[in-house]
């Protein structure tokens, strides 16, 4: 199989020179290498990245859950304006948020430059006044993160705190964003009501 080439899952019980029996915990392994490799899009060398996250046992947990963490982020996107200027606002903006809401991250933290790219791109396309929601948007943001580490918190293993991590982040993500797409479209109908089809039964004057 591709992944036990790529070294991915744990080391099968040899049976033979050139055989060896996998159980539950592989099985379990190749479940978690699947799912965040086809739901959650995340290339081969952050798979073992987050392999080696969950065999690392020496780490204390809030490192260990920061390597886990780290080894699902997204790349930071490029902005769609280059412009100095705009680069600096943005990255002051995402600054204040994090101190406003008095968010324990460093200024290196790669989330801190994903949001610094995202909300510099919004401002270029003209579209500031999105921005004036950030606060809203951070509220939900602690909701879940709040929820996430209750998930986390459930098991106290390293390598199943490692795991739950992983789980919450990569497919949680993909979750949230098909929730916040069928949220949309509530909020829209609730909006701007659909108008009812005109009966087509009605009599026409001669």
């Amino acid at each position: 199989m591709f992944y036990l080439r790529e070294g991915l899952p744990p080391a099968g019980e040899l049976t033979s020179p050139n055989q060896a029996r996998y159980g539950e915990a592989h099985l379990r392994r190749l479940h978690l290498i699947r799912a965040l490799t086809d739901i959650g899009g995340l290339p081969l060398a952050s798979v073992g990245k987050v392999v080696e996250a969950v065999e690392d046992h020496e780490r204390p947990v809030h490192k260990l859950l920061g390597a886990a963490a780290r080894a699902v982020d997204v790349a930071v996107p490029d902005p769609v304006d280059s412009d100095s200027a705009v680069r600096t606002r943005a990255r002051a903006m995402a600054g204040e948020l994090i101190t406003r809401r008095g968010w324990q991250v460093g200024p290196e933290h790669p989330a801190v430059e994903a949001l610094t790219a995202a909300m510099g791109s919004v401002l270029s396309v003209g579209h500031e006044d999105y921005l004036d929601h950030l606060d809203e948007f951070a509220a939900a943001a602690e909701l879940v993160a709040s929820a996430d580490l209750a998930f986390v918190a459930r098991r106290q293993r390293p390598e199943e705190l490692v795991e739950r991590v992983v789980v919450g982040t990569v497919l949680g993500d993909a979750m949230l964003v098909a929730m916040r797409r069928l949220a949309q479209v509530d909020a829209s109908a609730r909006r701007y009501p659909p108008q009812a089809p005109e009966s087509s039964s009605g009599s026409s004057s001669g």
